[in-house]
């Protein structure tokens, strides 16, 4: 079978949990037989580039405009229109442009498209902006597909509500248990000797950095030695990196920036507890691979995490600093809470999301798409 992958962010190149599957899921299914092309948008080439990459093709197309962070491409959009070599076209995540024009190129060709939704919302645009384009570009963006998977009911029943009628596949999102687990080799990067909490993800709002800090602020109240380690860089950086100055807060929060995935099954196994504090999420990785990791979790109370890490952690109101750092403040104090977290958090990652099981059923889908569209 062969695959275009449409996707505007693609791991090594960008660090993130999103972008790490598109590379994952390409490689394993080269290693499969299946020829996978990712095509990208990139900001850092002046024309169009190839490059081979773990068994599969990466075809950069340099960015023409930036719109709130959606990077416009026209030679992208030339290559996508113009595809006629592949049996399926799978793009990721509905709010970038060349989703969009792969929804085009269904409307107009024969090739069918499947869409995953990452997430329903992001975290770059304005509210009531996005809310009408998830009402109008974004519902004929997932109309336009054969399929759009997502990782969770929840996120299906979101998706239908905003009046998508094309076929959803529910398929989970796993986790490699074997890269991330308990035992093994801790970071350098996180003190092990005092209570530490781990934050992972873009400095950006929606992602709520700024909570994480007045949280361990508050918990700094009973354990004064606890300590906040960011992973991720954002265009809020420097303004929170001023407000930790300012608050004095310097010996209790430490900037990490972005981490090299393959060390960051030592920083989980390091950490005493993950925090992530977002106003939005599809269904966070990065949550995932701390629970494979036997790390304790507090999260926001997002309907479709709330099950998910019942057992493995605690979940509070969006911006409830209070709540934050009482949760934080419970599992940093009892060893025992954490361990039944870390154990029971694991165990849902080895029993119920394995990556293997990912592949299979995003591949058996993709080309069932394929068998049906020959059929016609």
């Amino acid at each position: 079978m062969r695959i275009l992958r449409v996707s505007h962010w693609l791991y090594p190149d960008e660090v993130g949990g999103g972008n790490y599957h598109v590379h994952a899921l390409s490689r394993d299914q080269a290693s499969m037989g299946h020829e996978v092309t990712v095509l990208k948008v990139s900001n850092d080439v002046d024309s169009v580039r190839r490059e081979e990459r773990n068994g599969y093709e990466v075809v950069y197309c340099p960015a023409t405009v930036n719109l709130l962070k959606n990077e416009i491409s026209i030679p992208a959009v030339r290559r996508i229109l113009g595809a006629r070599e592949f049996d399926v076209i799978h793009a990721h995540s509905h709010f970038y442009f060349s989703t969009n024009i792969a929804a085009l190129k269904r409307r107009l060709g024969d090739i069918p498209l499947a869409i995953t939704n990452h997430s329903l919302y992001t975290q770059s645009a304005p509210e009531r902006l996005f809310y009408y384009y998830l009402k109008t570009i974004g519902k004929w963006t997932f109309n336009s597909a054969d399929v759009v998977f997502c990782y969770t009911e929840e996120e299906r029943q979101a998706t239908r509500e905003i009046g998508v009628t094309t076929d959803i596949k529910v398929i989970k999102n796993g986790i490699d248990a074997e890269k991330f687990h308990p035992d093994g080799a801790i970071s350098e990067l996180i003190a092990s000797d005092v209570p530490n909490v781990l934050f992972v993800g873009r400095l950006v709002e929606g992602k709520g950095p700024q909570y994480a800090i007045d949280a361990i602020e508050r918990v700094r109240a009973d354990h004064p030695d606890a300590r906040l380690y960011l992973v991720g860089d954002g265009p809020l950086h420097e303004e929170l990196e001023a407000d930790v100055e300012e608050r004095g807060l310097e010996s209790a929060v430490e900037f990490l920036g972005l981490v090299e995935y393959d060390n960051m099954p030592k920083v989980f196994r390091t950490a005493n507890v993950l925090l992530l504090p977002s106003r939005a999420e599809g269904f966070p990785r990065v949550v995932m691979e701390a629970m494979a990791s036997g790390t304790p979790v507090v999260c926001t109370d997002l309907d479709q995490i709330v099950d998910f890490v019942s057992g493995a952690g605690e979940t509070v109101e969006w911006g409830d600093v209070v709540s934050m750092g009482s949760a934080l403040g419970r599992i940093l104090s009892d060893p025992q809470t954490q361990d039944a977290y870390g154990t029971n958090g694991r165990e849902t990652i080895v029993n119920e999301y394995s990556w293997s099981e990912t592949v299979r059923a995003t591949t058996e889908s993709l080309y069932q798409l394929h068998t049906e569209s020959e059929g016609t």
